[in-house]
């Protein structure tokens, strides 16, 4: 492994809510993404998933609340809760979560990128 500069690596993509992955450790992956605009309601039933935001702006929404986050901020979705997030501005973000956690989790759109087809940078 080598180290890697987020900066850096974010600016080897533009597509958003695409993730890519940076590194893997303990059966999990490391990710980054960019992402815009609202995504899709989903739940990882088996996988919690960790949003870390590096710069910009994310929210969270859940059933039972909505939670903001802001450059530095990180957030655990539990396994199984069910969430919405959405960046009312270019935002990156790292994300870290198991290896076989899917996309959409237990929805499938157009947005959805199987883990398979997650790019290595």
């Amino acid at each position: 492994m080598e180290k890697a500069n987020l900066v850096q690596k974010f600016t080897l993509f533009t597509e958003q809510w695409s993730p890519r992955v940076i590194a893997e450790a303990n059966g999990q992956y490391v990710k980054l993404a960019k992402v815009e605009g609202e995504f899709v309601w989903h739940a990882h039933e088996h996988e919690d998933e960790i949003f870390f935001v590096v710069s910009g702006k994310l929210i969270i929404q859940m059933r039972d609340r909505t939670v903001e986050l802001l450059p530095g901020e990180l957030f655990v979705v539990p396994k199984g809760v069910e969430h919405n997030p959405y960046a009312p501005v270019e935002t990156h973000l790292m994300l870290i979560e198991p290896k076989q956690t899917t996309h959409t989790g237990d929805v499938e759109t157009e947005r959805t990128v199987a883990v398979e087809d997650q790019t290595w940078i």
